[in-house]
């Protein structure tokens, strides 16, 4: 799925970012996000601390990421999967290096956007699907 050009705008000058995902165990579970790169048609979180998040994740990859800048903001359901070697995580770990060199990264969570949904306040859209 194409990612449209203003939900990319959000998602890469985002004021907040959370990532949403649910296993039967431990129900839903909420975590802010902090480095986010895009790929083509792929997401990637940047994994520093997630513990729950990835229990969830191999249960279950649909997970659901919010990004929002002021009232303007977009909800993407996808389907994850984590990665801890490989050309997505070697990439990954060169670009926190150079941007921000304390912070060690355990993995990526690869995101595959399934839909995308405007979740702006302002929007005559708002909670419906965009793509």
């Amino acid at each position: 799925m194409k990612i449209p050009q203003q939900c990319l705008s959000i998602l890469q000058a985002a004021d907040g970012k959370a990532l949403a995902t649910f296993s039967a165990e431990s129900g839903a579970h909420v975590v802010p996000v902090s480095s986010i790169r895009i790929e083509g048609d792929t997401i990637l979180l940047v994994n520093y601390f997630f513990g729950q998040t990835l229990k969830n994740i191999e249960k279950n990859p649909r997970v659901s990421l919010a990004a929002w800048q002021g009232l303007e903001g977009f909800q993407i359901k996808a389907t994850a999967r984590h990665e801890i070697n490989g050309e997505v995580f070697d990439s990954v770990v060169a670009w926190i290096k150079e941007t921000i060199p304390s912070r060690v990264v355990k993995g990526v969570v690869v995101l595959t956007p399934t839909e995308i949904y405007d979740v702006s306040a302002d929007s005559t859209r708002a909670g419906t699907i965009v793509f």
